[in-house]
């Protein structure tokens, strides 16, 4: 999963991968349970961000990955 941040909208963040396609989730606490699909996503506007950024919004990966080290 890759995490991404956008320009245009800086209170979400997108999530991109093979499993859920692109999806957007607010950027707070618990966003990942607010998840819904992006649609439109424009690569211009996004930029690839470190999936840690988005630990306390409850993405999966990024929890998994701080709770390993």
């Amino acid at each position: 999963m890759k995490l991404y941040k956008s320009k245009m909208y800086p209170n979400r963040w997108y999530a991109s991968s093979s499993f859920t396609g692109w999806v957007m989730f607010p950027a707070e606490p618990n966003g990942w349970a607010k998840r819904q699909p992006a649609r439109g996503v424009d690569p211009i506007d996004v930029r690839e961000v470190p999936k840690e950024l988005a630990a306390d919004a409850g993405l999966p990966e990024a929890v998994d990955s701080l709770v390993a080290v």
